[in-house]
Parts: structure tokens; sequence; C-alpha cells
């Protein structure tokens, strides 16, 4: 197992006017639920339909329509709390929502407010190599996504599709723990990378399959510790909400920014109003969106058409016990399986499917040298060609096939490196292509002994220089290498030509 060190949080401080203050941030990530059918509809969640296709007559909110809850987001909500290490509530309820928004047919959003269907739970953030911070998750609770209206077809009018109307999302609420913009960044960043893992949310942050809610409040040094004794939010500041964040880096910079645009504001006398702000990444700025509501703005109250969720546990057991190897676990097994260093493995274990790749090419190989091909020949070429690995031209069984011929010395290093760049542009078989290719290395020693021996023959002055100064040999071996074409095995040449000189 990895030896992590747990850290307390580290605050970012910002030194103002009138002295240091810190930060403190609170993310509520909207994750949608990974499912072909919507949370109380059978309509397709089919990203990119044609607009208005995937609406049934209840995400209409047609009258008479009543909700039908969908069994399997209850069960992704579940899977994704046992990934978290949360309480699963057996008991839960779903409550109205409710406002008024024109891509939001009902007039209220279904959510559950009083009784969630996870409790509290914790991620591990990983900030560097055997350093990791744990964030407290308050809550997981479902609810069903609003429409989108489009601003940008008329310049005149509004245009709303409701294919997301009523698609499941998971809202995954963490405690006030997280302190800086880097870790923000690295506690979505570890978030996605689980539910990816859990096969519970794609976590297609363009698409808006997961987008975060971040909320940003400053305080001065040992504010923060008063909270964490007395629980009492009022030691935090008043904060504000960043609403629909969907990049690492938006995330970073507009904390940065709305932490400073907070502090301007105290010190020069005034107070932060509570309200929901969006980031306008253009300008790098944080800009006014409405006044942050309350619980009690919103009206909530019991849904009357559904039924309170009751879980038996022993369903609850099953599915536990069909969690896969989730990322920290995984990162763990490469480590002491493979013998790679923990960075290494991080890279490999950042993706589910980078990691499956991994797997696959090291299966009866060499771990480490698998991981160095992975991570330094495909993943280089898959960066510059802007790819990933299921768009990979090189399936991990060609890679696989590649290493096979290395290691069995039927090919050299620069050898493996020429197959690679002719399965990555043309395809095929790595043998049939040395084969047909005359790509073999040379591993008679006879035949390399002879060009040895030719070359030493026409350059007696350079052996000479050779033998007073053993670090002149590699002369030789390029002389070697160029005379076969780049065939010969560079071992059996190195040993050769050592042999030559000492005689």
């Amino acid at each position: 197992m990895l030896d992590l060190v747990y850290e307390e949080p580290k605050p970012k401080v910002i030194s103002g006017a009138t002295g240091d203050w810190e930060l403190v941030i609170g993310l509520e990530v909207h994750a949608q639920v990974s499912s072909n059918a919507k949370l109380f509809s059978g309509a397709s969640t089919q990203f990119g339909n044609e607009p208005n296709s995937n609406v049934s007559m209840v995400d209409a909110a047609m009258p008479g329509m009543l909700p039908v809850i969908n069994e399997f987001c209850v069960e992704q909500a579940v899977r994704t709390g046992l990934g978290l290490k949360a309480a699963i509530n057996l008991y839960s309820a779903f409550d109205r929502k409710n406002y008024f928004y024109p891509d939001l047919p009902q007039g209220y959003q279904i959510s559950q407010l009083y009784h969630p269907i996870v409790g509290e739970g914790e991620i591990l953030v990983d900030m560097e190599p055997g350093i990791a911070r744990k964030v407290r998750v308050e809550r997981i609770h479902l609810e069903q996504d609003a429409g989108k209206s489009v601003h940008d077809m008329d310049p005149n009018m509004s245009f709303v599709d409701l294919n997301r109307t009523g698609v499941a999302l998971m809202e995954i609420v963490s405690k006030p723990d997280i302190r800086g913009p880097e870790e923000a960044a690295a506690y979505v960043t570890k978030l996605r990378q689980i539910l990816r893992y859990l096969g519970t949310c794609d976590g297609n942050m363009q698409n808006g399959s997961m987008r975060a809610d971040v909320n940003v409040s400053v305080c001065r040094p040992g504010q923060y510790e008063k909270y964490q004794e007395t629980q009492d939010f009022s030691h935090l500041g008043t904060r504000c909400e960043l609403k629909n964040m969907n990049s690492m880096r938006f995330i970073q910079l507009a904390i940065d920014y709305e932490a400073r645009r907070q502090i301007a504001i105290l010190e020069d006398g005034g107070s932060v109003d509570q309200e929901t702000r969006l980031y306008d990444a253009d300008k790098n700025e944080t800009r006014s969106m409405r006044s942050k509501e309350e619980a009690q703005d919103y009206r909530y109250f019991p849904c009357p058409d559904l039924l309170p969720l009751q879980l038996e546990q022993s369903w609850v057991d099953e599915i536990g016990a069909g969690l896969p190897e989730l990322p920290d676990a995984k990162k763990a097994r490469f480590v002491n399986d493979y013998g790679m260093t923990e960075y290494d493995a991080s890279v490999l274990t950042a993706d589910v499917v980078d990691a499956a790749y991994f797997e696959e090419v090291a299966q009866g190989r060499d771990g480490k040298i698998a991981a160095n091909w992975v991570i330094n020949e495909l993943f280089g070429r898959l960066n510059k060609a802007d790819l990933s690995i299921p768009d990979s031209p090189v399936s991990a069984a060609q890679l696989g096939g590649v290493l096979d011929l290395l290691a069995q010395d039927v090919i050299s290093g620069k050898g493996a490196k020429d197959v690679f760049e002719i399965v990555w542009n043309e395809g095929g078989d790595p043998a049939e292509i040395v084969e047909s290719r005359g790509m073999k290395q040379v591993t008679d020693t006879g035949a390399i002994e002879a060009a040895v021996d030719q070359i030493m023959a026409d350059n007696p002055a350079q052996v000479e220089k050779a033998k007073q100064n053993p670090k002149l040999a590699g002369w030789f071996v390029g002389q070697v290498m160029k005379a076969t074409g780049g065939k010969a095995n560079p071992k059996a040449v190195n040993q050769i030509i050592a042999q030559k000189l000492g005689e």
C-alpha cells in the first residue's frame, strides 16, 4: 500500500492593505447520472440529439402526467455514495423546489432537501505524490435537471431546448473544507476521476454533464479554526456562489478573482452581499447574476406525486459488493505489483480508460517497461496529436506486440520506435512489419565481429586513442551501427568492441 501523509488544509493567504486574509471554499458539483433514461420518465438522455427530441409528456409537464422513479438512477446514486465512503440513507424523500425559469416547464424542480439519499462521506484529494487531504462530503441528493435556453440564434428571441429537462443529477455538496483555488481544482479532478471509475457520470464538463457551483468567502486568520470549534458559519464571512463552472482552469481563476474582489470591498469598509455570480472568462472577472436564495425562498414542500424511497440494506450491500477497483486502490496496486513510481502510477490511473489500456499492455510483460512506453511514447504522441486513448491509432495489442519483439531481441530500442511509428501511421501487426521490411536486428556475433574488425582495421589511429581513453569507444559503436544499417544488437556491439580494445 502507499504511505500517504494526510495534511491539514493550508489556506491560501492573500495580503491586503489592512492585513492577511484566508480563503474558504465549498463546492456543489452537479453530476449527470449515466443512464439511458431520465429520472422520472423513459425519455432518452442521448447528448447531441435534435432540440426537443428527447422530451416525454412528463418532461414537458403536460396536464395529468405523473413522475415515475427510475430505479437505475437511484442505484447509481447509491453506488456513488459507496464510492465516496458515505452513509447511505435507507429512507429518503423528494421535495418540490419552486422557482420560475423559461426552461423549467413544471415551474418547480423535484429535488431532495430534507432527506437526501446519501449522507456524509469523504474524498482524498491528491495534492502531490504522497500528500493527500481529506475533504468532507456533506451530502448527495438526486434531482432533475432543467432545460437549456438558447440566446444566440436570433437577435430578438430566445429559444428553449427541453432535451436536458428531467435528466437525473447528483448534487454532491462538500463541507467548506477547501482553502485555495488549486485545492478546489484538485478536488473536482479527483471527484470526476472517481465518478468515471464508478461509471455513474461520464464527467464530460464540456457537454455540461458535470459542472460546479463554487462558494467563496474570505476571513481573517484564526476565524476558520473558530468555525471548526463552534460550527458557526458567521466566522467564515459572507459567501458568494460562482455558478456553473465547467473548467478546472476557470475554477482557479474565478476563485482568485472573487476572493480579491471581496477583500477589496471589506477593506474599503463595505460588506459583501450574498449572491450568485457568473464568471466571464474573456474578461477574467465575476459579475452579479442574482441575489442568493435561501431554502425559504424556494418554498420547499414534500413532492405529493412521489412516495419516499425505502431501500433494503441487502440491496445496498449487493451494490457495494459490485464496486470496481477505485483510483487510490488501483494506484497502490500499480506501485506494488509493477514496481513503478507513485508519479507514474498517478499518470496511468488518472483515467479509467488509460489504466485499462496500460494493464492490457503490461499483461505478461515487464510492468516498468510497459509503463515507460505508454507514458512517454504513446501518451506523448497522443498529446501531440490532441487525441485520447479511445482514438489511439495504436491498440494495446499492437503496442504489446512491439514490446514482445523488443524483449526477444528481435528488434533494438531504436527499431522498436521505428515499428511504433509505422503502426501509428499505417497500422498492421508489428511482427509482420518487422519480417516484411527486414527490420530484425543482427544478433549473429560473427557478423558483428567482422564489422568491428573491418572498422578497426580502417581506423588504427582511432583504435590507439580509444585504448588510451575508453570513453572514445562510443565512436566505434556508432560506426558499426551505421555499417549494419542500425540492425546490429547494441549490447553485442558494445561487448565485442570492449573486448577488442582490451586485447
